[in-house]
């Protein structure tokens, strides 16, 4: 499986997962909130922050026909029209170069979604390091071809993608020559259940194509991105919001600031415990092996005396004979006097 180095971070299986804060919509239109959720997310901890580039006019069509119009009854959107909802959430295109260059500045990785063209265009005279491809646009198989002729990273969420589309479109990216690919695991609804998450997928996935797999994570709290990474997530991305309660176009699936700070925190270290194969105790568990049990004479017994179940017994710490060799010792007699406290050997059976 290839590694993928995105502005120099390496992104492996033994790699710490590559943490991603996406801003989404929720700087409201606010240049100063935005820069504000770089800076926060910079301070939880996060590799990378991450934009969405687009009009309104390069999403859909000014239309109110039917499915220009969000009808879910379950919807965060229930009644706004596409249209109108690519308007409030849009980030300028003017305010990609200074926000990239901040988070830059900060030490992130800063880079961003494009939806057409134009905004791919946009993208490279910003020298992203990368490209992500949402995952209502992984069947757009023309846009994937146009990103993955920059021979950068290509981050892919799969969401509602069946296995022959992701094929499709993984293809795609390796005929422009990029094996640069990562894909994410994604549940396309808002928020996502545990329940339908699905994250045994994830190691399938890295089986099935042969590349570095991750989470596109829209559960609430952080339970699904921490278990991802013991399947072997190696990328994380997440909505980050400052203020669940004052509201952002996808503030509801959110976390603040202090959520992902424990978010980052928490996936290093499931990472972190998967470690290697170990049996047997490592180096730092030496000292507690003295602990584990053994047999010791219980009362103090006279050269010749036979051991019983009532002058040995198995106790802690473990510095006698093994207990499998209790069956062995009963009945036989003692060498010498041996005192209570004794750790019994071989030595003291005659």
């Amino acid at each position: 499986m290839k590694d993928v180095t995105i502005a120099g971070r390496t992104i492996s299986p033994s790699s710490p997962p590559f943490i991603i804060a996406e801003l989404s919509g929720n700087h409201n239109q606010d240049f100063k909130l935005a820069k504000e959720m770089i800076k926060q997310a910079s301070l939880a901890g996060v590799d990378a922050i991450k934009l969405q580039s687009y009009t309104p006019e390069s999403m859909t069509l000014d239309c109110e026909k039917d499915g220009f119009v969000i009808e879910e009854e379950d919807s965060l959107w229930k009644g706004k029209s596409l249209f109108a909802l690519y308007g409030e959430a849009a980030t300028p295109y003017e305010w990609h170069k200074e926000l990239f260059n901040y988070a830059n500045s900060l030490g992130l990785v800063a880079f961003s979604s494009p939806f057409d063209k134009l905004a791919v265009d946009m993208l490279e005279e910003l020298n992203v390091p990368c490209y992500k491809i949402a995952s209502f646009e992984n069947n757009d198989l023309p846009l994937i071809e146009y990103i993955a002729k920059k021979g950068k990273p290509v981050i892919l969420s799969t969401g509602m993608a069946t296995l022959a589309e992701i094929d499709e479109a993984v293809r795609c990216i390796l005929a422009q020559d990029n094996d640069q690919i990562i894909l994410l695991k994604c549940t396309s609804t808002y928020p996502a259940s545990a329940s339908n998450t699905n994250l045994i997928t994830i190691p399938h996935m890295r089986q099935s194509f042969g590349v570095q797999v991750g989470l596109s994570d829209h559960t609430l709290g952080i339970g699904a991105s921490i278990a991802s990474v013991a399947l072997g997530a190696s990328v994380i991305e997440k909505h980050f919001v400052l203020d669940r309660s004052a509201g952002g176009v996808d503030a509801c699936f959110s976390l603040e600031p202090d959520e992902f700070t424990a978010l980052v925190r928490e996936c290093r270290t499931a990472k972190s415990a998967l470690g290697n194969i170990c049996y047997g105790g490592t180096e730092s568990e030496v000292a507690s092996k003295r602990y584990r049990r053994s047999i010791y004479v219980s009362a103090n017994i006279k050269q010749g005396e036979l051991f019983t179940v009532d002058n040995i017994k198995v106790v802690r710490p473990g510095l006698g004979m093994k207990p499998k060799y209790l069956e062995k010792v009963l009945g036989r007699t003692a060498k010498f006097d041996i005192e209570k406290g004794t750790p019994l050997s071989w030595e003291y059976l005659a």
